[in-house]
């Protein structure tokens, strides 16, 4: 066998390279040319540009392989995207494993070549106008799929069968029709096929999911849904012929059939009258309950003196209607309440709370409102409203009412880790400081919250009051929303309150508050969690900070890190997310209240970026490598 000579192997080394090296280039060059092709047929409303005199993987939104050979991720969210998508430019990233251009107004088809990218693993492109049937071919790597919040219509694609590494599925509030696929995906964990045109039988497959997985379709039915009617008789035309009734019989039949309908009606109208009297027991243990009448009398001057008075405007005539909620499980009546010691928690616009610990060890909060301006009859219906908005873990639970001519108190469970804005502006030096996965976790407890008054009450509700203050800590980190619900009692304030920083500038012209003025100043409440800085000053001072146009002054053109609170800057593993989260905040004070997201589609947008739970989010000490694999909405 022949042996090369050494000189010759050092030629051909450097000669190969030299021949693989063009194919690289070419590949990275192909990625270069479809996203600008991309970019050039897609209009967008923002500034957005991208540098063509840099390197492809320093792009805004595109990241690299880590050998920088090819695009693998592409996210471009909340930048006003709109119109179709064209073939033949997202769907030539080959390497693409995640793609996220959610939140803009993208129309038109989904291209069928993008779906079935090879190496695609995460695609999330909900609240966008997207119509048509979805793609049936789909990438066999596929984990993780969010086509929410569009128009896209047509039957569920029967290939998502074949989809063996999918954790999660969200189709939610679109148009789509038929039956949902019999499908067996054993590591799907995260179902949505919510408010929809479905029909037909939840399969067996997926009945382990919850009932909100598939409401909104009337026509769906099934486990965990309500049971499927059984199939129809068999038509009477199959059946045998009856009998023929002899003559002698036919009157005996008669009389029978007479009976029984005098017993089926004998049997209705006692469980009529059965009902009825369950139905008045109902409603005398509903009224006992609410306080109408209580047994005992108030007497003033047997009170011991309390740490703070918050009785001094109730009436002796009236002290005893302390209104309970059905389902308070608190055994105490007004005369408790009042001898209760109470320490002040806060002053606010809407009045002060009072931290009240009665005899018996119960602690409550006790808020004393100032400037109610609507009579009785208003005030229980607004408080009848309020008791049905906050079944929610998210939204803090009024107990208990009073109302007398001259005092309004409300009882609120005691939420002990305190407000946002105490541990955020409050004293730093205790070690209390809320890292980034706490600042998401309340974030999105926030959001929930909104989310959940906004629904209730045919989506009438408003909040009217969200800041910081407003926003208490479970012992979870999670954010908790106070004070629903109080809004429509109070007068506009003729003066700046501590509330002024977070107004929407429809909301100072008009005077009105609406559910997009909230999202205005949960976009307020955002900018505080990324910044650190309040949007009102101390007390004695009387400066409003306009949060969206400092951040605007300070990000300019760019998205840059500087806007970020200092104590976020040691995550700096997490600022991929914080920028993400900055985009979020940054629509929602847009000054046109249309162009704001419903607090819903927040709600999944800030979902979208903990999907990156704490095991795949990279840690402090590998700050700057992010996997491919691992998607960032």
């Amino acid at each position: 066998m022949m042996k090369l000579h050494p000189i010759v192997l050092h030629l051909l080394l450097p000669l190969s390279l030299l021949l693989f090296f063009p194919y690289v280039i070419a590949d990275l060059t192909s990625d270069r040319q479809a996203l600008l092709d991309f970019a050039s047929a897609v209009a967008h409303l923002r500034n957005f540009k991208w540098n063509t005199n840099s390197s492809i993987c320093t792009w805004h939104g595109v990241s690299c392989s880590s050998d920088g050979t090819r695009v693998v991720a592409l996210r471009l969210p909340g930048l006003g995207l709109y119109g179709p998508i064209p073939d033949n430019t997202i769907g030539r990233l080959d390497a693409l494993t995640t793609l996220s251009l959610h939140s803009n107004a993208l129309t038109g088809n989904l291209p069928s070549d993008i779906t079935s990218l090879p190496s695609l693993r995460f695609i999330f492109i909900q609240q966008n106008k997207f119509s048509g049937e979805i793609p049936s071919s789909l990438s066999l790597l596929l984990k993780f799929i969010d086509l929410s919040f569009n128009s896209f219509s047509g039957e569920v694609p029967t290939t998502i069968q074949n989809l063996t590494h999918l954790t999660g599925l969200n189709l939610q509030n679109n148009s789509l029709t038929g039956s949902i696929p019999n499908v067996n995906l054993p590591k799907l964990t995260q179902l949505n096929m919510s408010n929809n045109q479905l029909n037909g039988s939840i399969p067996q497959s997926l009945a382990n999911f919850s009932a909100s997985s598939f409401q909104g379709n009337s026509l769906l039915c099934g486990q965990p849904l309500t049971q499927c009617p059984p199939s129809p008789s068999p038509s009477p035309s199959i059946l045998p012929a009856s009998p023929t009734i002899p003559e002698n019989h036919k009157g005996k039949k008669s009389l029978s059939t007479r009976v029984i309908i005098g017993i089926v009606a004998g049997g209705i109208g006692g469980i009529l009258c059965l009902a009825l009297l369950i139905l008045l027991c109902c409603m005398k243990r509903y009224y006992t309950k609410r306080g109408i009448q209580q047994k005992k009398d108030f007497n003033g001057g047997g009170s011991p003196k309390q740490t703070e008075d918050f009785s001094s405007g109730v009436q002796a005539a009236e002290k005893n209607k302390l209104v309970f909620f059905e389902g308070c499980s608190f055994n105490f009546d007004l005369e408790d309440l009042l001898r209760a010691s109470a320490e002040v928690l806060g002053k606010g616009s809407y009045g002060t709370t009072y931290k009240a610990i009665l005899e018996e060890g119960t602690t409550v909060v006790v808020k004393r409102l100032k400037e109610v301006v609507v009579g009785k009859r208003e005030f229980d219906q607004q408080m009848e409203v309020i008791g049905t908005v906050d079944q929610h873990r998210n939204v803090v639970a009024l107990r208990a009412y009073y109302f007398s001519k001259d005092e309004k108190l409300l009882v609120y469970d005691h939420v002990p880790e305190g407000s946002l804005s105490t541990r955020m502006h409050g004293n730093r030096d205790l070690g209390r400081t809320l890292d980034w996965e706490s600042r998401l976790r309340i974030a999105h407890g926030a959001a929930s919250g909104i989310a959940h008054i906004h629904a209730v009450s045919g989506g009438k509700l408003i909040h009217g009051n969200i800041k910081s203050s407003n926003v208490l800590l479970t012992q979870d980190n999670s954010g908790c929303i106070s004070d629903v619900g109080l809004t429509p009692l109070m007068g506009f304030p003729t003066i700046p309150s501590r509330s002024a920083g977070y107004r929407a500038p429809e909301v100072i012209e008009t005077k009105k508050c609406t559910q997009k003025s909230d999202v205005y100043s949960f976009g307020v409440l955002l900018l505080e969690l990324l910044t650190g800085k309040a949007p009102v000053q101390p007390p004695g001072h009387d400066e409003v900070v306009d949060l969206p146009r400092w951040v605007q002054s300070v990000v300019r053109e760019e998205w840059t890190a500087e806007v970020f609170d200092t104590e976020l800057i040691k995550f700096q593993n997490n600022e991929d997310e914080m920028v993400q989260m900055l985009q979020i905040a940054m629509a929602c004070v847009a000054n046109v209240p249309e162009t704001r997201p419903g607090m819903s589609q927040i709600v999944q947008m800030i979902e979208d970026i903990q999907q990156i739970d704490s095991g795949n989010r990279p840690s402090s000490e590998d700050n700057k490598s992010r996997s491919p694999t691992s998607p960032t909405p």
